[in-house]
């Protein structure tokens, strides 16, 4: 078997991406086992999540990482972080009462689920569900049953193998034939046979494809993205629907307040992100920036948030609720973070799920003065405590008009889509000065509305999947632009549309694994190339059934890494839109190739063809059809794989799934390359064909090669012709050129 240079350099450089790969994918998902602090025999030990079996007692406290599927038995104030599971990114809170109905996984509140995060509070429970027995293992198994469909691209390879061998062996079978009944050698017209059918069958094609998807995979590594199966990287060229999770995909999974109104009407929008003091907080209408007392109606609002508060931020991460820590970042960004230290607090009434509300009784350090109350919580419960209302730093009577006015704001933001927080203090609790509300949000990241319109105006749809309510799916959709077309179905209605019209949708709420594994299925049905982005153990399966599964790097689920075949290592949704161009260019590179590759074929078969139907000596000999296959093709064919992405490409639209490489346009420039190639050679030849001389054959073999060497050049491009071409060339290729006239 012969082999170039090019194929075994390419051969090398898969596995040494392949290990690369592998190494990378060992050290990221090397975990350290859960550890719990387990009740057994009547003793406390620390067991490993492994070890635990269904009766065990596990104690849970701040920052545990749930060992198991528990019933809770005993909690004081849980709340526990299920993002993983639901995709909402606020924590749960969780009781020990009795179910009076069983429900799904987010009306639970009696169980938490191995892999879940203990935010705030304690707990203790039994065991009830452990490894492939949890909610955890029931995502992984529904994993493990979906098999990887075939890309698009493995299926338009399949059937360009088989259209190439019946037509290559078909002519060949023929050529021999009409060689045989006109009386020629039949051990001559063998070895002609034998040429031919290398020299129709591009061997160097599973070589080029290879190497043309590693260097893809090399540029894409160096955008921050690691491929984990080759041929989804021209995959990615014919996506033509990406089905994202909301929470820590096109959301931070960090979250930020961003309205204030204060009871005396004041209103100030908050930027920034996430977990630190960076953004400023605007008073509207003027888009004044407020610090510190600037604005004293705004000033003690954020006190008071600062104040009734157990969270604490250290490096950019919250150690406590999200929701505490949105304030903290608040207090951070008005420079009022260490307010809190000038109290002492006396006392706590911790929040519960019948109250809806936090206080804490605080005295000042420096000043003997009497006790002052803070309160957060649902407005509809903290205004219960009011009787007055803050006006510039002056305690007015609240009236049954500024209440009105209070409630009307609450649930228009609320209705945007924020959770909203109520604050006031006082000297005691029924006698409360009303301070204003607070929006919070899980906001989108940064650059993701600005990549879904990238990718609605070059033909991909973009869908949210979503377990929030329908008020924080629209809120987030219509930031993020969704609403080009205005279509929202909760998961009830995808039992009840079909495919046709759950392609229409643009964002589904509600849902869990199974409404995601159902939408993708539907959506295939309807012809679609399917991208699932993803970072949850609840997006494991939708992940793992899509053509595309696309994990987060940084803040995915070791499960979600596990199922994906992509994973983002910035959590970069925007790099989505880079490998998808970088799919279409490879895809066309591919094209290029075949192109160069069945015009030489077509016109080596076309001229023994000709030569034998019309009774004429062999054009070609044997020794040199195969060293214009091997030597003189192979080497420029391979180049052309590795050609830089055409800046025209990239606008195109996605290719449909039933789109072949062989394509009309193609198969056109193809027969229309192998014409002129066959009338050049044939004009040659029939100049010198007084005799079958050596001299005869070598002038149509050089004849041949000229002609080969330009359609190289020519293929660089589908759209451009040779003088319309970039100037800067692939190197590679002009040094295979040069080399053949050589």
């Amino acid at each position: 078997k012969l082999c170039t240079a090019k194929e075994v350099w390419g051969v090398l450089l898969v596995q040494t991406l392949l290990v690369r790969a592998l190494a990378f994918f060992l050290l990221s998902f090397l975990l350290f086992p859960f550890v719990s602090c387990s009740l057994r025999e009547g003793k406390l030990q620390h067991l490993l999540a492994r070890e635990l079996v269904p009766g065990d007692i596990i104690y849970l406290s701040v920052g545990d990482r749930v060992p198991a599927d528990l019933r809770l038995i005993e909690v004081t104030d849980l709340l526990v972080d299920e993002s993983s599971f639901t995709g909402e990114a606020e924590p749960c809170n969780k009781t020990d009462s009795v179910l009076l109905e069983a429900g799904d996984i987010t009306t639970l509140s009696n169980v938490v689920f191995m892999g879940t995060l203990v935010r705030y509070g304690k707990g203790k429970g039994a065991v009830i569900g452990t490894g492939e027995n949890s909610q955890f293992g029931e995502v992984f198994k529904m994993m493990q049953a979906e098999e990887t469909p075939k890309t698009p691209l493995q299926k338009s390879m399949d059937r360009l193998g088989k259209q190439l061998t019946l037509f290559s062996f078909g002519i060949i079978g023929l050529i021999m034939l009409i060689g045989w009944l006109q009386g020629k050698h039949l051990l001559s017209m063998f070895t002609i046979g034998v040429s031919l059918a290398v020299a129709a069958i591009p061997e160097g094609l599973p070589i080029v494809v290879t190497v043309t998807l590693v260097l893809g995979v090399l540029r894409m590594a160096k955008k921050r993205v690691i491929v984990k199966k080759l041929p989804i990287v021209e995959t990615l060229g014919c996506c033509n629907v990406i089905c994202s999770d909301k929470t820590g995909t096109l959301t931070a999974n960090e979250m930020t307040v961003t309205r204030l109104v204060t009871s005396d009407g004041f209103q100030a929008e908050v930027s920034g992100v996430g977990y630190n003091g960076e953004g400023n907080v605007y008073l509207l209408p003027s888009k004044e920036i407020l610090k510190e007392f600037s604005n004293v109606s705004v000033g003690k609002l954020v006190e008071a948030g600062c104040v009734v508060n157990n969270a604490i931020i250290r490096k950019n991460s919250v150690m406590g609720q999200p929701t505490e820590g949105a304030l903290i970042a608040l207090a951070m960004k008005m420079q009022l973070a260490d307010i809190k230290d000038i109290y002492v607090r006396k006392k706590e009434i911790p929040f519960s799920s019948e109250q809806k509300w936090m206080a804490v009784k605080c005295t000042l350090k420096t000043q003997d003065q009497e006790d002052i109350y803070f309160m957060k919580g649902a407005f509809e419960e903290v205004i219960q405590y009011c009787t007055l209302y803050n006006s510039g730093g002056i305690s007015l009577s609240l009236t049954p008009q500024q209440k009105a006015f209070y409630q009307q704001e609450e649930k228009r933001m609320g209705s945007s889509g924020l959770r909203v927080l109520a604050l006031a203090s006082g000297p005691e609790l029924g006698k409360l000065t009303f301070l204003g509300l607070v929006g919070i949000i899980d906001p989108p990241r940064a650059g993701v509305r600005e990549a879904v319109q990238v990718l609605f105006e070059s033909g991909v749809s973009v869908k949210m999947i979503t377990g929030d309510a329908l008020e924080t799916a629209v809120a987030i959709g219509s930031k993020l632009n969704f609403f080009s077309v205005v279509y929202i179905m909760s998961v009830r209605s995808v039992k009840c549309y079909n495919h046709l019209i759950i392609n229409f949708v643009s964002i589904f709420f509600r849902t869990s694994p199974k409404h995601k594994l159902k939408i993708i299925k539907a959506l295939q049905r309807a012809g679609a190339i399917v991208s699932m982005t993803g970072d949850g153990v609840n997006d494991a399966v939708a992940l793992k059934s899509a053509d595309i599964g696309i994990a987060m790097g940084r803040a995915g689920t070791d499960v979600s890494k596990e199922a994906a075949n992509m994973i983002l290592v910035d959590d970069d949704f925007s790099t989505v839109m880079n490998a998808i161009e970088e799919g279409k260019g490879i895809f066309y590179n591919i094209k290029n190739f075949v192109r160069f590759q069945l015009s030489t074929s077509i016109s080596a078969l076309s001229l023994i063809t000709l030569s034998t139907v019309l009774n004429l000596p062999n054009p070609l000999n044997a020794m040199q059809i195969l060293w214009i296959n091997i030597i003189m093709d192979g080497p420029p064919a391979q180049s052309l794989g590795v050609e830089p992405v055409d800046k025209d490409t990239i606008k195109q639209p996605p290719r449909c799934i039933t789109d072949t490489i062989l394509s009309k346009s193609l198969i056109l420039k193809i027969f229309m390359s192998a014409i002129i190639i066959i009338s050049g050679t044939l004009f040659v030849f029939w100049k010198e064909v007084s005799g079958i001389t050596p001299r005869t054959t070598t002038m149509t073999f050089t004849c041949f090669v000229f002609f080969d060497l330009f359609n190289a050049l020519t293929c660089r491009s589908q759209v451009r012709s040779l003088c319309q071409q970039n100037t800067n060339i692939n190197i590679q290729i002009l040094v295979f050129c040069i080399g053949r006239v050589f």
